[in-house]
């Protein structure tokens, strides 16, 4: 790594020979198979933008010029070249991002974790140069697959509509985002690919006609008079031109000196300009490259010789689900499946395989899918969408008032609910069941194990005039939780003894937190304090029978793997105070801040959500509530 540790910053590169720079780029990539490899992270999105980061920082001078990466897990080049090469916590606690970061470095201008956002914000960075007066540069580095959505196409309707401002778009067109991107979009970049560049056959004409003698030049200038039909018909990115965006590419993304001269001419250009790069998602590292799902888009912690993880890991909330849909399936030839260009991660990749006519990849259009579910089940069909939980945040609007509105049986399926961990702020699943809480006519159900997930999933699909969510968390699905009975639709998985006074306490438990809230119990028993522990399986709307138990005890406590603003628990304490129920209630969740990266453990014991620490402030209450109660029958004693 001779040359890579004496890159301090963006402009040593700019000592560098051409000969040097390729070296580089090699031990860049074998800097992150090595470093990536053992904590795990995005490999291979970083390991195909090596020279095309390298040529971004050798034109532009960042932090000055404001260089923007859309979702940014492509950014581990970019910290290695702007000073942090210290990859040993990545994406740990107290370790490095695995996006950009501002508080790592003044170089990290956006932290946009969620994709077609980029454009919008280098539409408003250009339009405040062009307020203040300022020179620097915007540039705004976005994949294909982000093109798939419709915040970048609306960024480039605004965009194309300032000629004389300065604003450069880098396409880093590997053909996918997870999976191979699809489309009209798709298709349309596919053509620019296989299609000989217009400039290079300009050029050959050019040479050619200047050599006939009389009718050479006036037919060259003729033809480059007709340049827009003829780059049409050679090279067909009239589709940017005639948005008003200057179109530079096909760009070898790999090939350094010429993405340096696309980018420098773009540069000089005094408005908009696109430069299309033309790059290999896992360039330089075999397994990525023939990996067919996503070409190791993110890995766990892995074998560098062999790309194979270190650990097998059980079955998952993903895969139980997957595994669930395609039975259904089978049996329903109603149901069908839509994704947001994420069909391996939700766990569609096997029904996709077996009913291939009865799934949709929308791409990274979240609004759309959510519309496009509701035409869907107003067609006769009843579509589940599997989407990430923070990423039902974007389709609200559509979730409200296209799909509730109209009584559309739509069943959203929520993976990496809770608190994901590794990712950071951005892909903690922690504001669904608080945003969904005013969703008139939804159900939610928050499934506790592997049972549950098919049970409820089937609960779910049954219902045909209202949406339903089902959310589950990320990774490894723990042990089956058996009931001890039912109470209405709620299940009770721990109770006092028969024959005791009482209960002291009613523990709510949500979704997978249930081995947690029986392990309080369990606290509290040793504190001689009784307790018990039931899980509503739908959290949404409040069961009826909730408020009658609630008031055979002297505290009620939820446990939520949710924001505490307007959660289960806000829920729960509103249904007792409709029933008329007078019992303290303490909500235990997720504080209402974005969460620093980590492991989900270490996240979840830095915000209390965790049995000691919650089994502490209830022995607490409870304690308050005994010298409460003592002290007012001392006073009518008295009295």
């Amino acid at each position: 790594m001779a040359l890579l540790t004496r890159i301090r910053g963006p402009r040593d590169l700019d000592r560098l020979t051409p000969e040097q720079l390729e070296a580089l780029a090699g031990e860049i990539r074998s800097f992150l198979v090595d470093a990536v490899s053992k904590t795990g992270g995005h490999l291979g999105p970083n390991l195909g933008v090596v020279e095309l980061t390298i040529a971004l920082h050798r034109v532009f001078d960042s932090p000055k010029d404001k260089v923007l990466f859309d979702t940014g897990h492509q950014s581990y080049v970019h910290k290695l070249l702007t000073g942090r090469q210290d990859f040993s916590k990545l994406r740990a606690k107290g370790g490095m991002s695995g996006y950009p970061s501002r508080a790592e470095s003044a170089h990290d201008i956006i932290e946009n974790s969620h994709a077609s956002t980029v454009l919008g914000w280098a539409d408003g960075l250009a339009k405040a140069n062009e307020v203040r007066g300022g020179d620097d540069h915007v540039v705004a580095v976005i994949g294909d697959g982000a093109l798939t959505g419709g915040m970048a196409w609306e960024a480039l309707n605004n965009i194309a509509a300032a000629k004389d401002r300065p604003l450069v778009i880098v396409v880093n067109d590997n053909e996918r985002s997870y999976e191979p991107t699809i489309g009209g979009l798709a298709n349309h970049l596919a053509t620019l690919r296989t299609t000989d560049g217009y400039e290079r056959f300009l050029a050959r004409g050019k040479e050619m006609l200047n050599r006939t003698p009389v009718v050479g030049k006036p037919l060259y200038e003729t033809l480059h008079g007709a340049k827009k039909g003829l780059k049409d018909f050679i090279a067909p990115q009239g589709m940017f031109e005639d948005l008003g965006l200057k179109y530079v590419g096909p760009i070898d993304g790999h090939d350094i000196a010429a993405v340096e001269s696309a980018l420098q001419r773009a540069k000089r250009f005094g408005g908009p300009v696109l430069v299309h790069c033309l790059t290999e998602k896992g360039r330089g590292y075999q397994p990525a490259r023939q990996d067919e799902a996503d070409q190791f888009h993110a890995v766990p912690v892995i074998h560098p010789d062999t790309g194979l993880p270190v650990k097998s890991s059980g079955a998952d909330w993903t895969s139980v689900f997957g595994e669930e849909m395609v039975k259904l399936g089978r049996e329903r030839e109603d149901i069908v499946a839509i994704t947001a260009a994420m069909m391996r991660p939700v766990g569609l990749h096997a029904f996709a395989q077996e009913f291939p006519e009865r799934v949709y990849d929308v791409g990274i259009a979240e609004q759309h899918g959510a519309v496009s579910a509701a035409g869907l089940a107003t067609g006769g069909l009843h579509p589940v969408f599997a989407v990430y939980a923070t990423f039902l945040n974007r389709a609200f609007d559509q979730l409200l008032m296209d799909v509730a509105l109209h009584r559309c049986g739509v069943t959203f399926v929520l993976d990496r609910a809770g608190v994901t961990g590794s990712d950071g702020p951005s892909h903690n699943g922690m504001w669904d069941m608080s945003i969904l809480q005013c969703v008139p006519g939804l159900r939610l159900a928050a499934p506790r194990d592997a049972e549950q997930v098919r049970r409820q999933l089937r609960e779910a699909v049954e219902v045909d005039d209202a949406p339903t969510v089902v959310r589950y968390s990320k990774g490894a699905v723990g042990p089956s939780v058996p009931a001890v009975r039912r109470i209405g639709g709620m299940d009770v998985l721990a109770e006092p003894g028969a024959g005791q006074p009482r209960p002291d306490v009613l523990i709510v438990s949500v979704g997978g937190l249930a081995p947690m809230c029986l392990e309080i119990a369990s606290l509290l028993d040793k504190q001689g304090i009784s307790a018990t522990v039931v899980d509503p399986r739908w959290v949404k709307p409040v069961d009826e029978s909730l408020p009658p138990l609630a008031d055979e005890h002297r505290v009620v406590v939820t446990v939520e793997d949710n924001s505490r603003a307007g959660g289960v628990g806000s829920a729960v304490a509103q249904a007792l105070r409709d029933a008329g129920v007078d019992v303290p209630l303490r909500d235990f969740g997720i504080p209402e801040r974005f969460l620093d990266h980590g492991s989900r453990g270490e996240v979840m014991s830095e915000i209390g959500l965790t049995a000691p620490d919650i089994a502490r402030q209830v022995t607490g209450l409870v304690a308050k509530l005994d010298g409460r109660y003592d002290a007012e029958r001392a006073e009518i004693a008295r009295d």
